[in-house]
């Protein structure tokens, strides 16, 4: 590995000269010279790497200049004669990446492909989503001749759950003769994941630079100051990598690391040119020197810290809902805070003051993001000279004269122009794509001002600023609040700083109430954080490795997954582990020695009788929840029952059950007029209907009043009903009567086993038995090692076999006579499926679900198989356009339902169930709707019903493209597209 640093002696000067000597006549010097800056060292050595024919691995901080890497790659290829394809995680940096090669290179020799999206896709430069790619390669695409050199951008996204498994497949089933250019943002185990590209792709160099050319200053915005973070002047590069204190999800093995890095290298073929001792700089990684935070912030976290104390007691309420609390505790602290937080306009305002702008406000909420604009401009603020005012206008309107004039209103362009106008806007999902690309291009060339965002933005779209400011260091992760991590922190803040713009970058958190300076402090001083694999197979993935290479091949190529690389380095630590746990053991078990008898075995007694006396109650929650579970299964729509205690204590009316569920989960209306889902975990008992009420036809459960009048009945027939007396369920048996003497037995057995064994009388037994817990509870966690060890070899290929066992059942997969494992015509079908639902989309097809579909009811229900709902957005299910889509609908959730059934026998991952919340927005849309009719009585934004929309048509080209399928399908699956991919859908700005 090679870290570039700072300093270097002069007879090192003397050696760079001459070798940038002798490059000025190579294709590296002929690319430095028409560049209009000088490369760093970094850039210089990871393109020599590249010249001489090696892969690299170029890890760097964001804004280090990291993809001129990647250019050279392209550089190389064009004047080589060869292709390159660059490749991103994203749909909108692919965009932004097209444009500027087009813009370099001429657009004939650049094409871009991403799924809804094909420009020149034959040119020898072409720009995709990574899984374009990925789905080249399984169809041995014409496009792959030719190809030398690939770019992965933002390579460590291979981490992502959902996606992060498409970056592996690619890295493996490359071609051996392509390079491949792997940018990262900084990791800790760079060196782990460069070894690994070494054992898959050959010679990889792994560059890592951990200097930033924009020095990051860190400030705290208290009221509308904005104060220094560290005492002292310290930048980025000052702040050790690892900070003492700083959360994060895991820290290196130090042990690991040096055991691994003192092996010899004889099998390692790449260079190893590090200036710095390894086992040293991971020590400093993690316990870097320290740096004295600013005392004034301390002083002020004090303050608050009295204040909130003094006023915290008085304030009860045990039945008071959770989020209440949180809210009401929110709003005292913010009354006892010392500080009188800024308003959005007043931070915006503070940093023109201070020329920090144009700046990046981070705001983990899309409502939030639009709110901060309107504040803003409801404040008056203007940002922009008139001459800006004019050239915004004018590019606004061109980029937006082809959306049809009756979207303009839902889309909110009005609102959103005069934003832009002033200098202001906002950058979320939930924006139409066009605008986003909008915000993009102007606040590039510097006439939008403040920009604020949903971290979305700090994926990889190029939007550098000379400030970021973070409103809170906490988000919503779609289950609770949750803090920041310091890899999150970093890729956020590292927008702040444009190369050759600005001399240097500033962060700026806002003080919140509860901030705490130190552990602020403790995630700026954290810079990297470790790259671990997502991968596993899936069905589409592994029917594609057996067509091509056979099943046994496959099982091979699979376990040189980057997720097997790591688990097989970390079985060494375990090994280790366990070998020290045995000593221990043995320490343990000479302690607990009596001179009566054997303690083992009385410990053994021990143990035995506290395991029943617990299975025993468990083995009654079990039956309650059975109980629990089969008197749900048996409520109807219109039962009125009673739930005791809990969130939803109180009475409920079902409106709603779901026959297909696992576990019954009825949709019930509260007497507070919530709609809720109820399961075994809200009782405490089984329920019974307490009366039953009619639920009118016409009943629509997202009507207010309609709730309200529904739960008026409820409160009505429940007043004329006589009362029903509480069942006392925590004394009931649950049916265990039969088995409980049995327990009973075995409990008073053992009890006397344990009074009549010798070391029972022994005047030191509690010692003795003290020795024996710790044995007991050490030899568990040994054998729970023992246990990891043992499923993490061959872990990734033990999964492919298990998914292997699901596609057999399915007739997906058949064997032959000779034993050998051949692909059936369905299986061929499964082949050009791609997504998270591959295997039930195509058992869609094959039950004909979609055969008697038009093209809107298609369209419809494609949209169940690819749109994900955010969980409280999950509701009722909704009655069908029509007849056709209802039969289509309902062979949909019988497929799923039996698939999540053998997924779970087969003990792998759950297919998601399928979504219905788009279907009526996607069915409109397809008929010809406008986008307001389309969105009316929806909570989807315009952005979001694009995004799911232009999915939605890349699915239908899947299928559409599927070998064998009857042809008139195909034909309305083209259609279907044809319905779907209009007006703002089919509009973009990227041309």
């Amino acid at each position: 590995m090679s870290s570039i640093s700072g300093s270097s002696s002069p007879s090192d000067r003397y050696q760079a000269a001459a070798q940038r000597a002798a490059e000025s006549k190579t294709y590296l010097g002929a690319f430095a010279r028409s560049l209009d800056f000088e490369l760093d060292d970094f850039q210089r050595e990871a393109c020599r790497s590249l010249q001489e024919g090696r892969g690299v691995l170029v890890a760097a901080p964001t804004g280090a200049g990291k993809t001129i890497v990647g250019e050279f790659a392209i550089y190389l290829a064009l004047e080589r004669g060869l292709k390159a394809f660059y490749t991103t995680p994203i749909k909108a940096l692919s965009n932004q990446k097209y444009s500027e090669l087009a813009a370099k290179y001429g657009a004939a020799n650049v094409g871009l492909l991403t799924g809804d999206t094909t420009i020149n896709g034959e040119a020898p430069v072409v720009v995709m989503t990574t899984e374009v790619l990925r789905n080249m390669l399984y169809a041995d695409s014409e496009t792959l001749g030719d190809l030398g050199y690939v770019v992965m951008d933002e390579v460590h996204y291979l981490a992502d759950r959902f996606r992060g498994a498409v970056w592996e497949e690619v890295i493996i089933h490359l071609p051996s003769e392509v390079q491949v250019a792997s940018l990262s943002a900084t990791v800790s185990n760079a060196e782990e994941f460069g070894a690994w590209l070494d054992t898959v792709r050959g010679d990889t160099d792994v560059i890592v630079s951990e200097h930033r050319p924009v020095p990051l200053w860190q400030h705290v915005m208290v009221g509308r100051e904005i104060v220094d973070l560290f005492a002292g002047d310290t930048s980025f590069d000052e702040i050790a990598p690892q900070a003492p204190g700083a959360q994060e999800t895991e820290v290196p093995d130090l042990s690991d690391a040096e055991e691994v890095m003192a092996e010899p290298t004889t099998t390692d073929r790449r260079r190893v040119s590090s200036k710095r001792s390894s086992a040293v700089t991971a020590r400093q990684a993690v316990t870097g020197p320290e740096f004295e935070v600013n005392p004034d912030l301390l002083a002020m976290a004090r303050s608050e810290s009295r204040m909130s104390m003094n006023g915290r007691f008085g304030h009860g309420g045990r039945s008071r809902r959770r989020q209440d609390r949180y809210r009401d505790e929110r709003q005292q602290s913010e009354q006892r805070s010392p500080v009188r937080k800024a308003s959005r306009p007043q931070v915006i305002e503070s940093l023109r003051r201070q020329d920090l702008l144009p700046a990046i406000t981070f705001i983990f909420s899309r409502a939030g993001c639009d709110a901060a604009v309107a504040q803003c401009a409801a404040s008056g603020l203007w940002l922009t000279t008139e001459q800006e005012q004019q050239i915004i206008a004018q590019r606004v309107d061109e980029a937006s004269h082809e959306i049809p004039a009756d979207d303009l209103d839902v889309l909110g362009f009005w609102g959103w122009r005069d934003g832009l106008i002033r200098g202001l806007a906002a950058h979320h999902a939930g924006m139409l794509p066009t605008f986003k690309e909008v915000v993009e291009k102007l606040f590039a060339d510097g006439l939008v001002k403040a920009v604020f965002a949903t971290e979305t933005l700090a994926l990889g779209v190029n939007m550098p600023a000379r400030c970021v400011v973070l409103e809170k260091l906490e988000k919503f992760n779609g289950e609770s609040h949750v803090n920041i991590t310091a890899g999150e922190y970093t890729q956020l803040t590292g927008r702040a700083g444009r190369r050759g713009i600005d001399v240097e970058g500033h962060a700026v958190v806002l003080w919140q109430p509860g901030t705490d300076p130190a552990a602020v402090a403790g995630l700026a001083s954290r810079r990297t954080y470790p790259l671990n694999s997502s991968f596993r197979p899936t069905y589409n993935m592994s029917i594609n490795l057996i067509a091509q290479f056979g099943r046994v091949r496959a099982r091979e190529i699979l376990e040189s997954s980057f997720a097997q690389f790591q688990a097989d380095r970390s079985v060494v630590g375990l090994a280790r582990q366990v070998r020290g746990r045995e000593e221990s053991l043995a320490g343990y078990a000479k302690s607990m020695q009596c001179h009566l008898g054997d303690f083992t075995e009385y410990g053994k007694l021990r143990r035995e009788l506290s395991d029943a006396e617990n299975f025993a109650a468990r083995d009654h929650q079990r039956a309650r929840k059975s109980h629990v579970a089969d008197s749900l299964t048996r409520l109807i729509p219109g039962d009125v029952i009673s739930i005791y205690s809990g969130r939803l204590a109180g009475h409920a009316v079902v409106l709603e059950v779901d026959r297909n569920a696992r576990e019954p989960r009825p949709s019930v209306l509260t007497s507070d007029n919530q709609l809720r889902r109820i399961g075994v975990h809200d009782l405490d008992g089984p329920v019974s209907p307490v009366t039953r009420i009619r639920i009118p036809k016409s009943f629509n459960a997202k009507v207010p009043k309609a709730r309200r009048d529904l739960a008026s009945s409820m409160r009505h027939a429940i007043s004329e009903d006589a009362p029903h007396s509480r069942r006392n369920s925590r004394h009931e048996d649950f049916g265990l009567g039969a088995r409980l003497p049995d327990q009973e037995k075995k409990i008073a057995d053992l009890r006397r086993a344990l009074r009549a064994h010798p070391c029972h009388g022994c005047s030191e037994r509690e010692d003795h038995a003290r020795w024996s817990e710790r044995w007991w509870k050490l030899r568990r966690e040994t054998d729970g090692l023992v246990r990891q060890i043992q499923s993490r070899t061959n872990t990734i290929a033990k999964t492919f076999d298990r998914v292997c066992d699901v596609l057999s059942v399915y007739g997906y997969l058949e064997t032959n006579d000779a034993g050998h494992v051949t692909i059936s015509a369905d299986g061929q079908r499964l082949r050009r499926i791609y997504g998270e639902k591959d295997l039930l989309i195509s058992q869609t097809v094959r039950r004909g679900a979609i055969d008697d579909l038009d093209a809107a009811e298609l369209a419809a229900l494609a949209s169940t198989l690819v749109y994900q709902a955010k969980r409280e957005d999950r509701g009722l299910r909704p009655k069908m356009p029509s007849v056709s889509l209802e039969s289509a609908v309902d062979i949909v959730i019988r497929e799923w339902s039996q698939l999540e059934d053998t997924e779970e026998r087969n003990r792998l991952p759950l297919t998601g169930e399928p979504e219905l919340g788009l279907v009526w927005p996607m069915y409109k849309w397809a008929r010809g709707r406008h986008l307001q009719d389309v969105l009316s009585g929806t909570d989807l934004a315009a952005g979001d019903f694009v995004r799911w929309a232009k999915q939605v048509v890349d699915l239908l080209d899947q299928l559409a493209k599927i070998p064998q399928l009857d042809p008139r399908v195909a034909r309305i699956c083209r259609e279907s597209i044809d319905v779907v991919r209009r007006g703002v859908v089919a509009y973009s700005t990227v041309a």
